[in-house]
């Protein structure tokens, strides 16, 4: 129902894509067909969603990014200004490669900083933290913050988004969330239903 989510005027959302209860679409974005749009999203200035698009509830992107087919973005995720998606590892002008998208999923409560190049074909991991500028080329750990260009682990960030202390066993110093390190994994130990 169109009373269920607020469309800008000069936003344009084509027939066949699903929004949820809740959200706002802003100035000049575009909602392809056969995408789906949970509730309570928040889509910027100058946002392409690309056909088959799949956003979870309360997904907040910002402007001027474009999300394209094969992407995924679970619940409470944040996509950061002018971030940016790739759907093909050896594009060509030339040669037309749309039946070679690669999937890529961005986790639960993920975060993306501004700038950020995400390299089709990987997995953002939940809660992890991309760095402003930085660029994913493999897949991500949950908890992981990553930083630079390819991106590497920097450390891990809680649930709420505060660095976590080095160590086996760190406790988030703001919100007092519990995790336990193995190897190149955070599990925590203290898990929240939803976001």
């Amino acid at each position: 129902m169109a009373d269920d989510y607020f469309v800008h005027p000069s936003a344009y959302v084509d027939e066949g894509a699903e929004i949820g209860a809740g959200t706002k679409i802003w100035f000049f974005s575009h909602v392809q067909t056969d995408t789906k749009v949970g509730e309570r999203c928040i889509l910027g200035q100058n946002v392409n969603l690309d056909r088959n698009v799949v956003l979870g509830d309360g997904v907040k992107i910002q402007n001027n990014v474009s999300v394209y087919n094969g992407v995924v973005v679970e619940d409470g995720a944040f996509l950061g200004p002018s971030c940016v998606f790739t759907n093909v590892i050896n594009p060509r002008g030339f040669i037309e490669r749309k039946t070679e998208f690669k999937a890529t999923r961005v986790g639960r409560g993920a975060s993306i900083g501004a700038n950020a190049t995400i390299v089709c074909g990987n997995d953002l991991g939940d809660y992890c933290m991309i760095g402003a500028g930085a660029v994913v080329t493999k897949d991500v750990p949950a908890y992981g913050l990553m930083v630079g260009m390819p991106a590497r682990r920097l450390g891990w960030i809680c649930r709420c988004g505060v660095r976590l202390p080095s160590g086996p066993h760190p406790t988030c110093p703001a919100c007092g969330d519990r995790y336990r390190e193995d190897g190149e994994v955070l599990i925590a130990l203290d898990p929240h239903d939803g976001v």
